[in-house]
């Protein structure tokens, strides 16, 4: 590898050469993945070897991009040996670049050591295979951050797509998971199309692929907004904005527990990472309607995330609307920090910038947390069925205990972390009427309420996640026999955990981070002075947020409690048993069920579901009543396209009669039009 000389802008070599030895680490998780081969069914040599040391590459990686972020030195640029000739790969590592590795090493570490535990004999795949996949799928994503060029981007994305269908197919034998393999394959392909048409418009009619040259190309308002519209149909196809939403929910289900956590909490974020490498660092205008564009569906996703996950009975489909709904909400940061910049209000860009990334970070801890949390439910009990657990915290109680820290953190109760990004969120929306546009000053408000609804949404989903899993009696007879996860599972729990809590306590950490983008994309940064236990984005008079404090007053009102409740009123307490409504007994069915958590949602945004009901028999001995809830999108917009492609691949097909006469006929009725357009 050999340091660029002369491009536009000032590159200094960072100390001891840190993106030659970044490149060295995400090419290690390369032959990690090679080495799973040398013993391809030796579990303990690929569980408990080659797993660790992928997690501890991670930790390297994401200390190599924190130091990208607070080290001060001008991005650093490598030619990489390898690709095309004229055609090598450049790599890029700068603040933006950084805090998604900084993202993808944090996260991936925890998955990583938790897939230790996790994988073994059975998951369809041979483990050595599995091994191969599972760390080019890492390095891929880390290559797809690093990447400096459109060729070098592409091979990157296409590898990382490729990669995560064959995990996505572990078990292929299965006719849904191939079906959710085909179909994820299918719309990651037609992003990889429109991001491909995007870097084409970008290059300004010139044959220049580097991302250094696309920066310095002068392009139309159309054709700017022609690259902006392709690069969002492009990302958000990977990220799974509605109504591109489609193969989220069948493929996460369908991956083993790592894989899904990998997809959703890491592999979402590459798309948001293209999106914003593309918006505010290759384009160099922004105009107001894209901001509403990306604000409205953005918007539009996180609510309807947030209602489809509220009537899930199976848990991990559950977990996967749910990132529908937390990408919409990084998307609502972006569009509004796209709507603020083009209004000429920096500060309040930088505010909702940071609540992106701030969120982006977030979603990648508890999400990949409560994915991993839900594989050490299906190890013990064999079911993913929400409607046939239950009571599970008395047989797993490190994983209820670690898996808690995730759901409230998910659910955006403070002093976690998923309070933190939504709370700058808000406060973005305060500001939205210093927007000097009467008819946005009256519509955007209205997105601050769809905020809160989606918000208390998202509270109301993780009670029914948690409580129905973990709380309760259970309501199989085989869930007795469930067991706690391993050892190596715990520590891959409690790292996402640790994550979960050190930025919910201390979020200055994250927003430190975040403010080192800010300042290189937009040259502003929120207001970073105080103390590292209290934050005020603008200042300390308008909103202000002390997470630390909240937890010692939270620890300081349990202790006293305890102390007056345990101590100073010992020998004054009587246990008796609890009121039970009049019942002389309780038994699992008098539970509230998944569906009854549902049922509310279902009638209040019923026009959002495509529902069919069946209803028992008058004469069934025990009646059993089912529905089936589809998104309408599907039978709307996909099932015409299906049906409308394959009448033409029909018709297409019947030109291919097998006789030698009619091929004659189509070449001598090609040559005729061929000499028409000649003459």
């Amino acid at each position: 590898m050999s340091l660029v000389e002369g491009t536009s802008q000032s590159v200094v070599a960072f100390s001891k050469h840190d993106l030659s030895f970044l490149l060295m680490l995400v090419f290690g998780w390369v032959i990690l993945g090679i080495a799973g081969l040398v013993r391809p069914h030796r579990v303990g040599w690929i569980a408990r070897i080659l797993f660790p040391l992928g997690a501890l590459i991670a930790l390297g990686i994401a200390g190599l991009g924190t130091l990208a972020l607070f080290s001060g030195h001008a991005p650093q640029i490598f030619l990489l040996p390898l690709g095309l000739p004229n055609l090598p790969f450049h790599a890029r590592l700068d603040t933006l670049s950084g805090f998604f590795l900084l993202l993808l090493g944090m996260a991936g570490a925890g998955i990583s050591t938790f897939a230790a535990g996790y994988f073994r004999s059975g998951e369809g795949t041979a483990p050595g295979l599995l091994c191969l996949q599972y760390h080019v799928f890492l390095a891929s994503m880390a290559l797809v951050i690093l990447a400096d060029d459109a060729y070098f981007f592409m091979v990157a994305w296409e590898t990382m797509a490729l990669s995560s269908y064959f995990l996505v197919t572990a078990q292929h034998r299965i006719p849904e998971i191939r079906r959710a393999g085909f179909l994820y394959l299918l719309m990651a392909h037609i992003g990889a199309l429109c991001i491909l048409l995007s870097f084409g418009v970008l290059q300004g009619g010139r044959w220049l692929f580097t991302f250094d040259a696309m920066r310095g190309a002068s392009l139309t308002s159309f054709w700017a907004s022609a690259a902006f519209l392709l690069a969002l149909i492009g990302f958000g196809a990977k990220a799974g904005l509605v109504p591109l939403h489609i193969w989220l929910p069948e493929a996460h289900p369908a991956a083993p527990s790592p894989v899904s956590a990998l997809m959703s909490g890491l592999m979402l974020k590459t798309a948001v990472y293209g999106v914003l490498r593309i918006t505010f660092d290759l384009l160099h205008i922004r105009y107001w309607w894209w901001g509403v564009l990306v604000l409205g569906v953005g918007l539009f996703s996180a609510l309807f995330g947030a209602i489809f996950a509220a009537v899930q009975t199976d848990m991990k489909r559950l977990l996967a609307y749910s990132s529908i709904e937390n990408i919409g909400l990084i998307f609502t940061g972006i569009g509004l920090a796209i709507l603020f910049e083009a209004c000429h209000l920096p500060l309040f860009a930088a505010l909702a910038l940071t609540a992106a990334l701030i969120h982006s970070l977030n979603h990648s801890l508890f999400k990949s947390l409560l994915f991993l949390a839900t594989g050490s439910v299906l190890h013990a009990t064999h079911q993913r069925s929400l409607g046939k657990l239950g009571g599970l915290i008395r047989r797993m109680p490190w994983v209820a205990a670690l898996a808690l820290i995730g759901t409230l953190a998910i659910a955006g109760l403070p002093p976690l972390n998923g309070f933190v990004s939504e709370w700058l969120l808000l406060q973005s929306f305060l500001f939205t009427p210093q927007i000097p546009h009467a008819f946005l000053n009256m519509l955007i408000p209205l997105g601050a309420a769809v905020l809160a609804l989606t918000a208390a949404l998202a509270a109301y989903v993780m009670v029914k996640f948690y409580g129905v899993i973990f709380l309760g009696q259970h309501r199989e007879p085989s869930l007795v026999h469930a067991h706690d996860a391993d050892w190596l599972e715990r520590m891959g729990l409690a790292w996402l955990s640790l994550g979960c809590i050190a930025i919910g306590v201390l979020p200055q950490l994250a927003l430190r981070a975040a403010g080192a983008v800010t300042q290189t994309l937009l040259g502003q940064t929120v207001n970073l002075a105080s103390p590292f236990w209290w934050i005020a984005p603008i200042t300390s008079r308008q909103s202000s947020y002390s997470g630390l404090i909240l937890l010692a007053g939270i620890i300081g009102v349990v202790g006293i409690t305890f102390v007056v409740v345990r101590i100073l009123a010992h020998g004054r307490m009587r246990r008796a048993v609890p009121w039970d409504c009049g019942y002389p007994w309780q038994t699992s069915r008098m539970q509230d069920t998944a569906e009854g958590f549902g049922q509310p949602i279902r009638h209040i945004f019923g026009p959002f579901f495509d529902m069919e009901r069946e209803l028992p028999f008058p004469t069934d001995a025990a009646p059993r009543y089912r529905i089936h809830i589809e998104d309408r999108m599907w039978k709307a917009l996909y099932l015409p396209i299906a049906r409308g492609v394959q009448q033409l691949a029909d018709w297409i097909g019947q030109l291919q009669g097998g006789r030698l006469s009619t091929y004659l006929l189509y070449s001598f009725l090609t040559l005729i039009v061929l000499l028409g357009f000649v003459l």
